[in-house]
């Protein structure tokens, strides 16, 4: 199927998707309608998108940067901007994939700006603080348990391996902006839940609510945040709804956060942020 440019005329950038994404976005906006006022859109949109296949760097597709929509692909980052925009949708009463590309260009660039790579949001802790000057979340941060340890950030890992980005590679020019991107958010201390402390206990559940972000942090060198997703209550305790690249698909974790944290040896515990539109 032929990809589509769709000038967005009010804002002047070029959107890049099939058929199927805009279709796709307007009958979930159409579904969402039919919901009831208490509905927790955050977990119904994420559960429409379960399956979906993982697929990584699905926004490096272009030798300039558009704002891609692909909703037939998901990696865990566009996952979440992709549900925060449909709910930012129902949020403000607009039903139109219009209205829906503007959230996503809200969401993923650097004040809403135009699309240009050197403004994506690459790295979250980045995303926290753009979209929390946005009035669209807020991440929890408190002294008191169950957020017990404090990250200390400190990325330099897209300067440091440019030839691992195929827009870094064609385009040297933009590392300079990369780094001092990395320069802003470095040296900013974060407090979070340790791996450890991710059980079925009331303070968690008062603590964590569903439909709140996860950013699992990490302790790879250069890097902030290694994985993220949505939070969602079980009976036996917290779970991750992610586009899985493990389970190369969309899933609702069948094992808790706590274990899931077990198996992965470099994640570290996790932050929570919280949508306010």
């Amino acid at each position: 199927m032929a990809l589509i440019l769709l000038p967005c005329l009010c804002h002047a950038y070029d959107v890049q998707y099939e058929k199927s994404d805009s279709l796709r976005v307007i009958n979930l906006l159409t579904d969402a309608r039919r919901q009831n006022g208490n509905t927790n859109f955050i977990i119904f949109f994420a559960r429409k998108l379960l399956g979906i296949p993982y697929v990584a760097h699905t926004l490096e597709v272009n030798k300039t940067e558009k704002l891609v929509v692909n909703l037939r692909q998901l990696d865990c980052t566009t996952f979440v901007e992709n549900v925060v925009a449909l709910n930012l949708c129902v949020k403000q009463g607009k039903f139109t994939f219009k209205a829906f590309c503007d959230n996503l260009c809200k969401i993923r660039y650097r004040g809403g700006e135009m699309p240009h790579y050197t403004r994506r949001l690459h790295y979250f802790t980045e995303w926290i603080e753009d979209n929390t000057s946005k009035g669209i979340c807020a991440e929890i941060q408190s002294p008191d348990p169950p957020f017990s340890s404090v990250q200390d950030v400190n990325v330099y890992y897209m300067s440091s391996n440019p030839g691992k980005y195929k827009m870094l590679k064609e385009n040297p020019g933009y590392l300079p902006e990369i780094a001092k991107m990395e320069n802003l958010i470095n040296k900013k201390s974060y407090r979070y839940i340790p791996k450890g402390g991710i059980t079925n206990t009331a303070l968690l559940r008062k603590t964590v609510k569903d439909g709140d972000i996860i950013a699992l942090t990490t302790s790879l060198k250069g890097l902030d945040i290694q994985h993220i997703g949505f939070a969602v209550w079980h009976k036996d305790g917290l779970h991750l709804i992610n586009a899985s690249s493990l389970r190369h698909k969309v899933v609702e974790e069948t094992m808790t956060l706590y274990a899931y944290l077990q198996k992965q040896r470099t994640m570290t515990g996790a932050r929570i942020v919280r949508l306010t539109e």
